[in-house]
């Protein structure tokens, strides 16, 4: 590890301790050359999780859009936003824990949906109704009616 000051390349470990909940490794370390102290972080590098689109084009998977859709389909709902959020968590985890980092968007939508299903009725209808495209007023009938059958088949 470079020295910020000097610029020297070898330095040594004074102190070690876990930072952001477990998730990285903050290092105090000591300048061989100048024995200026300085601190560094050690993270796992993680591989990027790409999103397979309709399309066949690819992009970086990004929780930031996951949480806005669902915040539109929750919207005037009462759904807090921790609850979307610990969803949005819950899917990049599972994702991340795949061995195959490329998903395709209709997996990822099929598992927002499986979430909003158990969360809010309303709101799983409205992110099915744009994210299967609904043509007209039958397919979003079908939808419905899946939804009553299911929810009537957990009830008996």
């Amino acid at each position: 590890m470079k020295c910020p000051f000097c610029g020297y390349s070898e330095s040594k470990v004074i102190d070690s301790r876990p930072a952001d909940e477990g998730a990285s490794i903050r290092r105090r370390r000591e300048c061989l050359g100048c024995q200026k102290r300085f601190t560094t972080y050690e993270t796992v590098e993680r591989m990027p999780l790409v999103v397979v689109k309709r399309d066949g084009s690819r992009q970086t998977f990004d929780k930031i859009k996951l949480i806005n859709g669902m915040l539109r389909a929750c919207e005037k709902r009462p759904v807090g936003l921790q609850e979307i959020e610990r969803i949005a968590d819950d899917i990049e985890q599972e994702l991340m824990g795949k061995l195959d980092h490329e998903i395709s968007s209709e997996a990822v939508g099929n598992m927002v949906m499986d979430r909003l299903k158990d969360l809010d009725e309303v709101a799983y209808v409205r992110f099915a109704s744009v994210y299967r495209q609904f043509k007209d007023i039958n397919t979003f009938m079908e939808e419905l009616t899946k939804l009553l059958s299911d929810r009537n088949g957990a009830q008996s």
